[in-house]
């Protein structure tokens, strides 16, 4: 698939993706702005800022202007906050082009913050965190960050703290945005049936006149650990909720295909040795995944499942058992081709729409400042031998890099400890 990639005098990247057949057309923007930009005491305003830049801007002051308007084209549109960015999005028919970039362009450049809006919206946001909270599946996600990085940006919760929360005034954001909501951190893609010529018109309209300013960075993570950790939160589940990680390599290093190919080995598919042992085999659980987190300074490799509170001990000591094999024997050829052709085949399934191809470039752009078209990541996947698959599993599968957290009915971590040995 063919793609242009301008750069605009201020620095602004702009993506256009152009797809011909596509009846629709998505209209992203993704800046450098996440909760690893945070400082302690204001942990959480990536994501609150990003609530607000939906209630109002000059054009459209109040929120109801914006999602009326956004409707009435029966478009799709929301924002989300990682740790390492911010992103806003709008799709919606192909003729509606110029007016879902009009919107999205005003949301991200010209929100106004009103202090009423704010205020109720703490209200939303300490909601939200509850929420998460009563979803262990996804909760145990926030403690294992928690675990491997501890009180450091990459430790702390991406929505935030509540009581920050409470705390936060209009000046807080309109600070906050000042420092990262620059032209120079910010990629803007459009995909689907449009032309670069199209989108580059109505960017130069718009982003053109866009000051650059001097974007704050990043504290980088600090990783220590020497000894397997152990986390847990109580809770009277009817599942323990688990996520066993290692740390491994960030989003440049070349290992990262051979990762993929690991996780698609242990929790890609339900042919994957996890699936099989854990699911049809033990009877234990309905779900396991495996893959890698890839950060632009850290990374780790994660195995997560929903098991049987009775039988916890017993599925530690099974997917232990599945990682120290890839240690001790080498994957059979056919089994890596099988892995290989079913991460490709999903790649390319899951860029059918204008949004996963918008996500798919803008992510890459904004984050590594260079994109992989699908051919180039499927050769790279091809790429991978079994010798590679096995040195991968002895460097990373070591237990000064091994950790656990889990919710469950479970207060002591002793017998975790004595488990956790690769």
């Amino acid at each position: 698939m063919k793609f242009f990639k301008k750069i605009l005098h201020n620095g602004l990247r702009v993506v256009t993706v152009p797809m011909k057949d596509n009846p629709t057309v998505t209209v992203l923007v993704l800046v450098e702005a996440g909760s690893k930009y945070e400082e302690k005491k204001l942990n959480g305003i990536s994501h609150f800022l990003e609530h607000m830049c939906f209630k109002g801007t000059v054009k459209r002051p109040k929120a109801i202007d914006i999602s009326k308007e956004l409707d009435a084209l029966g478009s799709q549109y929301n924002a989300f906050t990682a740790q390492e960015y911010t992103g806003y999005y709008a799709k919606s028919d192909a003729r509606h082009f110029k007016q879902i970039f009009d919107i999205v362009s005003d949301v991200y450049l010209n929100s106004t913050f009103p202090e009423a809006e704010m205020q109720k919206e703490k209200g939303v946001i300490i909601e939200e965190i509850n929420m998460y909270e009563d979803m262990p599946n996804r909760h145990v996600q926030d403690l294992v960050m928690k675990l491997l990085y501890g009180n450091q940006p990459a430790g702390w919760n991406i929505a935030g703290d509540k009581r920050n929360i409470l705390k936060m005034k209009r000046e807080n954001f309109v600070k906050y945005k000042r420092a990262h909501y620059l032209p120079e951190a910010t990629a803007l893609v459009v995909a689907g049936q449009v032309t670069e010529k199209e989108v580059l018109k109505e960017v130069n309209k718009i982003f053109s006149k866009v000051p650059r300013g001097d974007k704050s960075r990043k504290v980088k993570v600090k990783e220590k650990q020497n000894k397997p950790q152990v986390l847990i939160k109580f809770k009277q589940t009817d599942q323990t909720h688990l996520v066993l990680g290692v740390r491994s390599y960030d989003l440049f290093n070349k290992k990262s295909p051979a990762l993929s190919v690991l996780g698609g080995i242990l929790g890609g598919g339900m042919s994957s040795r996890l699936f099989q042992k854990l699911r049809e085999e033990m009877g234990v659980g309905y779900y396991v995944r495996a893959h890698n987190d890839s950060f632009t300074d850290h990374g780790f490799f994660q195995i997560s499942a929903g098991v049987d509170n009775k039988r916890i001990y017993e599925v530690l000591r099974a997917i232990l058992e599945e990682c120290i094999k890839l240690k001790n024997e080498k994957v059979s050829e056919e089994e890596l081709n099988k892995v290989k052709e079913c991460l490709i085949g999903n790649m390319k399934l899951s860029l059918e729409s204008s949004d996963d191809i918008a996500s798919f470039y803008g992510g890459q752009e904004l984050l590594k400042h260079k994109m992989d078209g699908v051919e180039e990541k499927a050769r790279e996947i091809r790429a991978v031998t079994v010798s590679q698959i096995q040195v991968l599993a002895k460097d990373i599968f070591k237990n000064d890099k091994l950790n656990l957290a889990l919710i469950g009915p479970f207060k002591e971590k002793n017998k975790f400890l004595k488990i956790l040995r690769f």
